[in-house]
């Protein structure tokens, strides 16, 4: 027998669906890796936007994840949405005392609706307690500004952004550039040790777009889980990310920003 390689996602709970722990589950098995969930919070969230949170205690959160690793063969921990500096704190030190081989933080503060989904201290916790950790992290345009504490609306500004989070303590950064403006190709920046690399990629005419961050960030892990080097695995996981877009565009699901089609359209027919 062969031991499954697991990817866990530390996130929270979207109950329509799109994004958080579901939208992780549904990429992690659609990519070929076992799923489990460590659930930080619970939210009052549709395809129109997100209207209450409910924080899961840091101490049961930190009961969830060791249970869970201390049973189950996780080769990769995705970070999403923790929901306040105590929570940040507490998640890092569990990764510390049970460390795991790869972090891929998606330093979640914005929601795709425009939602703010963190006080302004859990900026700091994560820029102190979590960008050390991470192999990768998967900031947004906004998110980096956050980080980074200054402008970032372009390439070039991501690319300084992307080394900053090394100086910070990242092995690497992915930059995402969905939010610049403009109707050319979407660019994002792969910043590591090697050097910046740009990855340009079609600009998906959708408003299905709920749920976008979690699933690449998700998508990443899984290819770092099953040993693809981070380039690889950023590239199959851009693949994967527009692939969903383009079937999601066709999609009728809520009333607001629906969510991408993380089966890319091989649904049985009704």
């Amino acid at each position: 027998m062969t031991r499954e390689p697991v990817v866990l996602t530390i996130a929270g709970s979207d109950p329509s669906g799109g994004a958080g722990i579901q939208a992780d589950l549904k990429t992690f098995t659609e990519l070929g890796v076992y799923g489990a969930t460590v659930v930080t919070g619970l939210t009052v969230q549709d395809t129109t936007g997100v209207h209450d949170i409910h924080p899961v205690p840091a101490d049961f959160v930190v009961a969830q994840y060791e249970a869970v690793v201390a049973d189950l063969d996780v080769r990769a921990v995705k970070i999403g949405m923790l929901g306040d500096a105590v929570l940040v704190r507490a998640v890092a030190g569990a990764l510390r005392r049970h460390p795991v081989p790869t972090i891929v933080l998606d330093p979640v503060m914005v929601a795709t609706s425009g939602d703010r989904l963190v006080p302004e201290d859990a900026v700091a916790a994560i820029r102190e307690e979590l960008l050390p950790l991470a192999a990768v992290v998967t900031p947004n345009l906004p998110e980096a500004e956050a980080l980074v504490g200054g402008p970032v609306v372009d390439p070039d500004d991501m690319a300084a952004a992307g080394r900053r989070l090394l100086v910070l303590g990242a092995d690497a950064a992915l930059v995402k550039g969905g939010h610049a403006a403009g109707d050319g190709a979407v660019v994002d920046v792969l910043v590591d040790a090697d050097g910046v690399l740009e990855l340009p990629g079609p600009r998906v005419r959708t408003a299905h777009t709920h749920g976008t961050g979690c699933t690449l960030s998700s998508a990443v892990a899984a290819g770092l889980a099953v040993g693809l080097p981070l380039g690889e695995a950023v590239l199959r996981a851009k693949a994967y990310l527009t692939e969903a877009l383009e079937a999601g565009a066709h999609l009728e699901v809520g009333r607001g920003h629906g969510p991408v089609d993380h089966l890319r359209g091989r649904r049985s027919p009704r």
